[in-house]
């Protein structure tokens, strides 16, 4: 249910309670936090609290009931240490449940980086702490829209830090992991690498990161026949791939340079995939609207189609381990 200060409990709710989840489901969270927007809105939803994962009992919503906030504790809106500790540890509970084989596929509604920092100050995002509790080193995200999927050579680190991590190891893992997870979602999937620098590089003339790690880690990709072409500048790439649709997934090389166009393009739409886990994990791709929490504002739109992604992948399994 995402941070219980954050949109997360409402969009659970509102999209229980107008009969918009498709699929059986079971919440991770604290039945206190939701009864509070469950009242505060108005949503009448029947919330059953389980000890584990079950078979959902028509007419309401079943809940594994962490214990950890009281209805006095909820503050919507507001950061708080315990609302952000609460959030970590239903991750956790749901992560374990999907390690045992007791659900199929973990949707997560968002967190608040700032407020889990406050109990546990490693934290840097759900899926480094999903692949930690999975012991999965080789993880990145890919976000998909209507318009276009992206993955990242990295994530949630700064600028600076990303450039470092460029590397042809690391390219070579998110090229795979993205062209499998591509051959899932379409036939004949085409997948491009974008470049670093501006121009990529124009030869060396603006930086030779594509020269030393990029183009390596696509010549290493096409010799074992997977379709990707690249580097390919940037500032054209995006074009190419929504415009002229020439590409169907982008690997990019760091976080903005893929979640910018995304979310540009679709940004209630988007969805969070995780790659290269034992388990599946999608995501809402949005945050936790602090500024909009339990007003009753938030769409369900991004939450359904990480449910959807959740549902279609979940028939072939994880992506990739």
């Amino acid at each position: 249910m995402g941070d219980p200060s954050g949109v997360g409990p409402e969009i659970l709710l509102r999209a229980f309670a107008e009969d918009q989840i498709r699929y059986p489901v079971v919440a991770f969270g604290d039945v206190a936090a939701l009864e509070v927007y469950n009242q505060r809105l108005n949503f009448g939803v029947t919330l059953r609290a389980v000890k584990r994962p079950e078979a959902p009992v028509s007419g309401a919503l079943s809940v594994v009931d962490s214990g950890l906030m009281t209805a006095a504790q909820v503050t919507p809106g507001k950061l708080s240490k315990a609302a952000g500790a609460a959030a970590r540890d239903y991750v956790v509970r749901a992560t374990g449940a999907a390690l045992a084989g007791e659900i199929s596929a973990i949707v997560t509604l968002p967190m608040n980086k700032e407020a889990t920092q406050l109990s546990d100050p490693d934290f840097v995002g759900h899926t480094e702490l999903i692949g930690g509790l999975c012991g999965s080193s080789d993880v990145t995200i890919l976000l998909a829209s209507s318009d276009l999927v992206v993955t990242h050579v990295s994530t949630h680190c700064s600028l600076a830090e990303a450039i470092r991590r460029a590397k042809k190891e690391r390219i070579q893992t998110i090229i795979q992991l993205t062209c499998e997870a591509m051959a899932r979602l379409k036939d004949s999937p085409r997948v491009a690498v974008a470049g670093l620098n501006p121009h990529a590089g124009e030869n060396g003339l603006f930086g030779d990161e594509e020269i030393r790690e990029i183009r390596p880690a696509v010549e290493w990709a096409q010799r074992r026949g997977l379709p990707v072409q690249g580097p390919l500048p940037p500032d054209t790439l995006f074009y190419l791939a929504v415009r002229r649709k020439m590409y169907d997934a982008i690997v990019c090389m760091y976080h903005d340079q893929g979640h910018v166009p995304l979310k540009l393009l679709d940004f209630e739409n988007g969805v969070n995939v995780a790659l290269g886990l034992p388990i599946l994990r999608t995501s809402v791709d949005h945050g936790t609207a602090f500024d909009i929490a339990g007003t009753g504002k938030a769409s369900t739109t991004s939450f359904l189609r990480a449910l959807d992604f959740a549902a279609k992948l979940a028939e072939k399994g994880p992506l990739g381990n």
